[in-house]
């Protein structure tokens, strides 16, 4: 019997259900009123489909245990399926661009406003709904590829706020040009959200390390520990939803074996308490033992009970 569906993976299935909903109803709104800010809106969300299918694929690729061939899991699917968004999105913001420009220049009187202005509200709610899932998803799981796919639907909901907007003004109060400045806009604005979502994707597969809020936080929590003595080169990064934590640490050289494994045991304990789902590499080493070539060293970082060693070495 298979288990629940994870968090992220009904992330993604919700973007996919609301995807297919408003490519239909979007087909028929820029079929109806022949409004250009429409047809990109109806582009952005055939793209969207798309991309919403690839989150899927990628969230259900990062949920694989680590296997023989991939030791550190499959988190990475996420941001490899991040980065194929923003390849769509950027795809969409050059057509809807290129369709504007050309517009300038040949003006298409637009038509049934109220259709195309009906529509609109309604994926506006219906993206809103999805939003606000998508955000308590990527509170609990941190996801990569889901947080990417929320930023492009928050794009959409500014993007059919402009296709209201352009109708109102092209057609209502006869403001000729407005639809094709908003569909530019709309190129815009969906350029500036890739840009963001490429830089969140890329961060990951290049192993940034944590934000410095979470890493202080990570090395006082170790530096607290009683017996431990100091700690260097400590490296931290993220994988799709798991994070990945290694350093060394000292401890009395005169110490046992089982003594020294017991301490160790119950920094893992901390870390875990206050970093759920993180995995933790740790090398122990007697006393001050330094590699002094080494060029992620950081000797600043001194437990309590190595201040006098540091004297020592001094």
């Amino acid at each position: 019997m298979s288990g629940p569906v994870p968090l992220a993976t009904r992330g993604a299935l919700a973007s996919v259900a609301t995807a297919c909903f408003l490519l239909a109803l979007k087909s028929y709104a820029a079929w109806s009123t022949g409004s250009v800010a429409m047809l990109g809106s109806l582009a952005d969300t055939a793209l969207d489909l798309v991309a919403s299918c690839v989150t899927l694929y990628g969230v259900h690729l990062a949920t694989i245990p680590a296997d023989h061939d991939h030791r550190y899991g499959h988190g990475k699917a996420e941001a490899l399926a991040a980065l194929f968004q923003v390849a769509l999105i950027s795809v969409s913001a050059v057509g809807i661009a290129w369709e504007a420009i050309r517009a300038f220049g040949a003006p298409a009187a637009t038509h049934h406003a109220g259709t195309g202005i009906g529509v609109s509200i309604a994926a506006i709610v219906v993206t809103l709904a999805l939003v606000a899932y998508q955000r308590r998803i990527i509170a609990a799981t941190g996801s990569v590829a889901v947080s990417a796919d929320n930023v492009h639907y928050q794009s959409d909901l500014l993007l059919n706020g402009s296709v209201i907007v352009a109708l109102v003004l092209d057609q209502l109060l006869h403001v000729r040009g407005a639809d094709p400045v908003f569909g530019v806009l709309i190129a815009l604005w969906l350029a500036w959200g890739a840009l963001r979502s490429a830089g969140t994707a890329i961060d990951l597969l290049m192993d940034k390390e944590w934000p410095v809020e979470e890493r202080d936080r990570l090395i006082a929590l170790i530096a607290d520990h009683p017996e431990l003595r100091g700690l260097h080169d400590i490296r931290t990064r993220r994988s799709g939803t798991r994070d990945f934590v290694q350093f060394h640490m000292y401890v009395a050289p005169e110490m046992t074996v089982a003594a020294a494994h017991e301490v160790v045991e119950e920094v893992e304990v901390r870390i875990t308490a206050a970093f759920p789902d993180t995995e933790i590499l740790i090398h122990l080493d007697p006393g001050w033992l330094l590699d002094a070539a080494h060029p992620l060293i950081e000797p600043d970082v001194i437990a309590p009970n190595g201040a006098a060693d540091t004297k020592d070495r001094a």
